[in-house]
């Protein structure tokens, strides 16, 4: 495993920011980690690159503890603060430069990630004259210099417009690609509150809330999920508990008016199945809209409970 969080607490005096949190993420995974604003993600981040120190439990990154190994640990990680600590007044091959020379790295590694973070058309600029997307690819070019196994990204797409949105997101899945001489690719442990980044870079989600883990899934097994949800509007409103005698309904909720969810436990499409219901009941349906349950209803659901 690269990352193994065990039973993880954090106080900040009475409050308790994290509450036995727990997880394993393996060699090469992409991870997103959502949760609400103050739900302990960057609180979380920061105990994992040592930066803050656990009150109880422990982690491990690639299967060194840090609770004795943190210097070591911090030369394989690789950090994304959510306010990247950039030097504007610097350029940025200079700015490359002296990171490179904290780390004692060859110069050669730092044209390697300027072209592997596509920051060639850029490097002869100072960092005050970059866009936002241009600094965040400093800062994942610095993050990248010593060549880590793991990286930690919290929130490496805030602020960002929608075309910057799009050549972060493929430049972080590009860096967690398998490699071509077969080695596994980095590690991403990452942050967001943007659904569709998570859904269209990462293999899995966990999601936090008040201090707890609430879910761990892989996409894939989401995405397979055989809930579905239909919006159905009649020209007049119904009992809920009538609502039941729809084949496979698991549960049925007036919205307003003569607005109703209804969540079914079936990949089968079951709008067929409500408009027969209506027909047999004398109903006209004015509406009827059909989804999947997706990333972000999951979000709403697990963190508004």
């Amino acid at each position: 495993m690269s990352i193994k969080v065990n039973h993880i607490s954090k106080y900040f005096g009475n409050q308790q920011a994290l509450k036995e949190v727990s997880f394993n993420i393996s060699e090469g995974e992409i991870v997103g980690f959502l949760g609400p604003n103050g739900a302990g993600k960057s609180t979380l981040m920061k105990i994992l690159t040592g930066y803050l120190s656990a009150d109880e439990g422990h982690a491990e990154i690639s299967g060194l503890d840090l609770s004795n190994k943190t210097s070591d640990i911090q030369k394989l990680i690789g950090y994304l603060p959510e306010h990247n600590p950039l030097y504007p007044e610097m350029f940025v091959r200079e700015y490359l430069n002296f990171n490179a020379a904290v780390y004692n790295i060859d110069k050669k590694r730092i044209e390697e990630v300027i072209k592997l973070t596509g920051l060639t058309p850029e490097a002869n600029k100072k960092i005050d004259q970059l866009s936002k997307g241009y600094r965040q690819r400093v800062g994942l070019a610095a993050a990248l210099l010593h060549d880590p196994e793991v990286l930690i990204l919290d929130e490496p797409t805030t602020g960002l417009d929608p075309n910057q949105l799009v050549e972060i997101r493929n430049l972080i899945k590009n860096i967690g690609k398998k490699q071509e001489n077969g080695k596994s690719g980095k590690t991403v442990f990452l942050s967001t509150h943007i659904m569709q980044e998570v859904e269209a870079i990462c293999d899995r989600v966990i999601i936090i809330n008040n201090g707890k883990i609430v879910a761990d899934r892989k996409l894939t097994e989401m995405r397979k999920d055989n809930e579905q949800i239909i919006f159905v509007e009649f020209d007049y409103r119904i009992e809920e508990i009538a609502l039941q005698r729809i084949p496979n309904l698991a549960s049925a909720k007036n919205t307003g008016g003569f607005s109703y969810e209804l969540i079914f436990n079936t990949s089968e499409d079951m709008r067929p199945a409500v408009f027969d219901f209506a027909h047999d009941n004398g109903l006209k349906t004015l509406q009827l809209n059909h989804k999947t349950k997706n990333l972000e209803s999951i979000f709403s659901e697990l963190t508004q409970k």
